[in-house]
């Protein structure tokens, strides 16, 4: 079923055109992603789709009754509920139709009911197809949906209030919401950002089981890989589509070029010797009319334009001035944290020129601390940390704190390399796309893609030894992501990084640094092959542990099967006693009953009335029926 097409859309931002005759269709169950260059208009289209921002030409054709839910970059929640209480307002709706249903059960108790039969009756369909809608709607489940959500996103407190969380816990918050909604179209601009690996991975598992259609703009390819079936590409205002992953979509793309690019110089060839031909031929009688025929051809011909490669890109490599001693740094038993308090402990490994280390673990678990305790930004709690020889530390911090100047994009390098001419610098930045006047731009005003950009041209002037890294693909498009992870694979130098990207780890990484709260463990390989070796350590832990248990099995199962019998034993006789006292009370009553009808056929209204005394007999000789049955019962438990 077709959810959503766009076709021929246009939107124009004052008098620059920025999208131009897009076209784009959702159906059910699509998985969709959005990519292109920062400010290419990824986050314009989705806006506008999802009915926030309006468009200039074109239309966006939707059935009436189909949902669309948004979710914007960083877009935080903000509420004075708890995390629980915000949750449980999703589901307004089936919680009325929950307390309306403890409300007419409530009415089918009251016995009174059963003295209007028609009232009865109406309850009764009113009940029955409202517990109907409210089982079709997931009222059965729907809490069960809040704990999951909650959980996968790593909200085990849902008594927190939210405005005690942070910016990062309120986005996550946000896109918890939001799936729960569970929107036809679902439409994600960033949902990756303040995720870590463990939460990734869930949302990817979540996404892949979505009964909607799903439009994605993400920078993390290994998600994109993981969740999205179709590319749509938005370049030079205009929007291609490719079917299959991102990786599939890199290599059609590539492929297209090079067919476009083989076609057109085959052309241009043939154009060139046409050319040619009627230069040397058309003023000689002989050939004159081949000539003329040349000529038409050429005329007629439809010329292709030159295909249009990638458009520009970061060109930037990472140099080292001199270089270090083979050991870089050796950590032992290191504790580290803020203020005295410890976030981790008993932190030990060994670093060796040439490596490439990716710090993971999850959000909170110290892994930035741990980059400005090696840095010295922060005092080690305990351990230590050796330095090898020669090193030149360069450090890259994940907020960019330091950059916050009011100076120009051009002062903020000149002003640490005065030695160098203005040209130098200004190729320097170019390479980092910023030119012409983008260089007299104040630092505080930059995006935070400018600013990422800044600060990798300022690590790369330092030309260090040793490059510490927390974040480094954050805020940068798909393709500033390549370039860096090309410059880093060149780089001579040892690199520690921190990154969420496992597209980035795979790529860079020589070894594997997991840290937990009580340590670390390494793992020689990329991202790929340690969770490789996770799962294989979790499968060892699980067969030990059914060994174990198999074992105590063995070893109790003569006490257990003892234990069981006595129980089985104690629990038979405390029901045999349990109904010889349900017996013995019914016979009571049942003599009781018996007796009163014996005095009622004494009296001389009831022996006059045939009717009354056939009835009283007939509920009498019932009783002693029962009764006579209910002896023999007892007869046989109490012996």
């Amino acid at each position: 079923m077709i959810l959503l097409q766009v076709n021929q859309l246009q939107k124009y931002y004052g008098a620059d055109l920025i999208l131009s005759n897009i076209k784009l269709e959702l159906q059910t169950r699509d998985r969709v992603a959005l990519v292109g260059r920062n400010g290419a208009g990824k986050s314009t289209l989705l806006k506008i789709i999802a009915g926030h921002l309006s468009h200039d030409g074109g239309e966006i054709i939707k059935p009436k009754d189909v949902t669309i839910g948004y979710l914007a970059q960083n877009t935080g929640l903000e509420s004075k509920l708890s995390i629980l209480e915000e949750m449980l307002t999703v589901f307004e709706e089936l919680r009325q139709m929950e307390q309306s249903l403890r409300r007419l059960e409530k009415q089918m108790a009251d016995p009174s009911i059963f003295e209007d039969q028609s009232r009865y009756e109406r309850i009764l369909k009113e009940y029955d197809s409202l517990q109907v809608k409210f089982k079709e709607q997931g009222g059965y489940q729907y809490e069960a949906d809040i704990r999951s959500v909650l959980h996968g996103l790593n909200f085990h407190d849902s008594s927190v209030m939210i405005s005690s969380l942070s910016g990062g816990q309120k986005t996550r918050l946000a896109l918890g919401k939001l799936l729960l909604t569970k929107p036809d179209i679902l439409i994600l601009d960033e949902p990756t950002n303040h995720l870590d690996i463990d939460t990734l991975s869930w949302l990817e598992q979540y996404l892949q089981s979505y009964d909607g259609a799903i439009l994605i703009v993400s920078h993390d390819r290994y998600f994109l890989d993981k969740v999205v079936t179709q590319v749509y590409e938005v370049s030079r205002k205009q929007i291609q589509r490719y079917s299959g992953n991102y990786s599939s979509y890199l290599d059609q793309k590539a492929a297209n070029y090079e067919r476009e690019m083989k076609l057109y110089e085959k052309q241009q060839q043939e154009i060139a010797n046409l050319q040619d031909f009627i230069q040397r031929n058309l003023a000689r009688a002989s050939t004159t009319k081949r000539a003329q025929i040349r000529r038409k051809k050429l005329e007629k011909m439809d010329v292709m334009d030159r295909p249009l490669g990638d458009e520009k890109s970061a060109n930037f490599s990472f140099d080292i001035e001199r270089q270090s001693g083979n050991d870089v740094l050796l950590v032992e038993s290191l504790s580290v944290g803020y203020d005295g308090e410890r976030i981790s402990e008993n932190i030990s490994f060994r670093a060796f020129k040439g490596e490439s280390i990716a710090l993971v673990g999850p959000n909170g678990i110290g892994k930035s601390t741990l980059l400005k305790t090696i840095i010295k930004k922060l005092p080690a709690l305990s351990g230590t940390i050796q330095y090898g020889t020669n090193l030149s530390i360069g450090y890259y911090d994940q907020e960019q704190a330091e950059l916050k100047s009011n100076k120009r994009v051009l002062n903020e390098l000149w002003d640490e390399y005065p030695l160098k001419s203005e040209k130098e610098i200004r190729t320097v930045l170019g390479n980092f796309l910023f030119s012409g006047d983008d260089v007299l731009k104040t630092v505080s005003t930059l995006s935070g893609g400018e600013k990422a950009r800044l600060a990798l041209a300022k690590l790369m002037l330092e030309k260090a030894n040793v490059l510490i890294l927390d974040e480094p693909t954050n805020h940068l498009d798909l393709d500033s992501k390549e370039i860096l992870e090309n410059a880093l694979i060149d780089y001579p130098g040892t690199i520690l990084f921190v990154s969420h990207d496992r597209y980035f780890i795979n790529r860079i990484a020589t070894k594997v640094l997991e840290l937990s709260r009580q340590g670390s463990c390494e793992y020689l390989g990329d991202y790929d092959y340690y969770l490789e070796k996770k799962l294989e350590q979790e499968e060892l832990a699980a067969l030990a542990l059914a060994e174990s248990a198999k074992k105590l099995t063995q070893v109790d199962t003569v006490e257990r099967n003892s234990y069981q019998q006595d129980k089985e034993s104690k629990k038979l006789e405390r029901q045999r006693k349990r109904k010889l006292e349900e017996i013995e009370l019914r016979i009571e009553e049942l003599e009781e009953e018996i007796q009163e009808f014996e005095q009622l056929l004494c009296e001389p209204d009831i022996f006059q009335d045939h009717e009354k005394v056939l009835e009283i007999n007939i509920k009498s000789e019932k009783a002693k029926a029962e009764l006579e049955h209910l002896m023999e019962e007892w007869a046989e438990l109490a012996e």
